[in-house]
């Protein structure tokens, strides 16, 4: 996931076309390299290269994450769940809309502090802050895990195998699992930080903890696991292809 932060439109644009023309960049010269050396499989070739690259720098996050949760003086939550009270000369308007009212005019709006940082943390703030990110970490690989184990199966000539039926069913384990942690985490770690340093009389102190689960990690689940057995129908179906030649070569 590309996220990109800028006063300007333009320059957040220019930063998502950065990383986007780089994902191109590396997929034309595996095609240049595959086409030189006769390769007729340059789509396994480039989603198994993107996939790999985006593993080792998602371990490579997952190492930082685990650095800085134990040699920094600060801990930061990000997408926590949190409400903020809006701005007192910012109310929800009532009513309707009258006559002197021109342009555009700030109906109502809400608040929601996405990230948060806490200086000198305590251990449970720290190590739920490190939860936290690592879980998403983790969360936001297992495509690119599930993509270059099948991607490698199939090169090898062997794309219906239990290696890869059996990925498909952990992946959908392990989906679930992570996918809760990401959606609970986050929240959890924003309140105890939260408590941690205003006191209880504060208008930004949360005194109920705010869990939200979405239903994509069950929907992510459900689809590996179907996909799966599509697999397995094709190890099926390949065995049975393999017995029809043999008997139809005995025959001959």
């Amino acid at each position: 996931m590309f996220a990109f932060a800028a006063s300007e439109l333009g320059t957040s644009l220019l930063w998502l076309s950065v990383g986007l023309l780089t994902i191109a960049a590396v997929s034309a010269v595996v095609v240049l390299v595959g086409r030189r050396r006769g390769s007729r499989t340059l789509a396994l070739d480039v989603a198994l290269t993107l996939s790999s690259w985006w593993t080792i720098l998602s371990a490579i996050g997952l190492v930082f994450v685990l650095i800085k949760a134990f040699t920094a003086d600060f801990a930061e939550v990000a997408g926590a769940p949190m409400n903020v009270a809006w701005s007192e000369n910012l109310p929800c308007r009532t009513g309707e809309l009258t006559s002197g009212d021109a342009g555009p005019l700030l109906w109502c709006a809400s608040a929601s502090a996405s990230d948060i940082t806490i200086s000198q943390p305590s251990v449970d703030v720290r190590a739920l802050s490190a939860a936290a990110q690592a879980v998403a970490v983790l969360y936001s690989t297992i495509p690119a895990v599930l993509i270059a184990v099948i991607c490698f199966q199939t090169l090898r000539g062997r794309p219906f195998t239990r290696t890869i039926t059996r990925t498909l069913i952990g992946g959908a384990i392990v989906a679930v699992v992570l996918g809760i942690a990401n959606d609970v985490l986050p929240g959890i770690a924003a309140t105890v930080a939260l408590r941690s340093v205003l006191p209880i009389d504060h208008d930004l102190y949360p005194h109920t903890f705010q869990i939200t689960v979405t239903p994509f990690p069950v929907v992510a689940a459900l689809a590996l696991i179907a996909l799966a057995a599509v697999f397995r129908q094709g190890m099926r179906l390949q065995r049975e292809n393999a017995a029809l030649q043999k008997e139809t070569e005995g025959l001959v």
